[in-house]
């Protein structure tokens, strides 16, 4: 038996859906703050930093990338193909931290530092415009609750990256195993973006300050069910309680490590100056 389907000479109604682009958006803290006579250099020394990091990671340098590259002023926005989503997570987030974390020991001391939230997500953008909802989404979530609550425990801790992952980013990267096997479920932090002036605004998504245990960058988040801000006295994973000094007692010396090579893996220095 045959079966033939003629084809109408008008429009079939309905929507296709668009393909799917990587997001990636960066934010740089305090950019707005800064004179005016900074804001150019620093802007560029963030795209630099950016470039690098890309090719580092194996992902198309972003200036190349013609209408996906555009300029928030502070930051930037950025679209990749899907099948790069991964690689936006790891090894992109971790060598983006340690390039800041190069940049802190190089910059002049009139030049701010560089600290950045930056946002993950993955969803379907018309073509050729890149419009669509995994845009706004995106840009809320660097935007959010959440994001700012990371950025203020990188900061309070010495680092200098705060990112967010969607949750369909976070399942098809780390939960899916596309990551080194450093990279764990653990060093994740489930939370929730909301922003304030976008009510209608909610988000299921993953926290990361590399260089930072999950168990601290929690504290900085809100109890469950509690959406105000913590409150209270920061921890900080170099405090220290300050002790009598006593001769020839054995000190133990508490600062920041900027090495990126040792940075989040020696979290105290001791030194031990009794006589042999």
């Amino acid at each position: 038996m045959t079966f033939s389907v003629s084809t109408p000479d008008y429009d079939v109604p309905g929507h296709d859906v668009p393909p799917e682009q990587a997001v990636m958006v960066v934010d740089m803290k305090g950019y707005s703050k800064l004179p005016e006579v900074q804001m150019a250099s620093v802007r560029s020394d963030l795209d630099s930093i950016l470039e690098t990091v890309f090719v580092q990671s194996g992902l198309p340098a972003p200036q190349p990338l013609d209408a996906g590259y555009k300029d928030a002023g502070d930051g930037v926005i950025l679209l990749l193909p899907p099948q790069h989503v991964a690689r936006l997570v790891d090894p992109l987030l971790g060598n983006l931290s340690a390039a800041l974390q190069r940049y802190e020991g190089i910059r002049m001391a009139a030049a701010p530092a560089i600290r950045l939230r930056t946002a993950v997500h993955v969803g379907p953008l018309s073509v050729p415009d890149h419009r669509g909802a995994a845009i706004n989404d995106a840009c809320r979530l660097v935007n959010s609750d959440a994001a700012y609550q990371a950025v203020e425990a990188a900061t309070d801790n010495g680092l200098f990256l705060a990112a967010v992952l969607s949750e369909p980013v976070y399942q098809r990267s780390v939960q899916a195993g596309r990551t080194r096997p450093e990279v764990t479920e653990r060093q994740f932090i489930a939370s929730t973006a909301r922003v304030a002036e976008k009510p209608e605004f909610e988000m299921s998504c993953r926290l990361l300050v590399p260089g930072l245990p999950a168990a601290l960058l929690r504290e900085y988040l809100p109890a469950s069910g509690n959406h105000a801000p913590r409150t209270g006295p920061k921890p900080s994973a170099h405090a220290a309680p300050e002790q009598p000094v006593r001769a020839g007692a054995v000190q133990n010396f508490h600062g920041e490590l900027k090495d990126p090579v040792i940075a989040g893996h020696v979290e105290q220095l001791r030194i031990d100056r009794r006589s042999r």
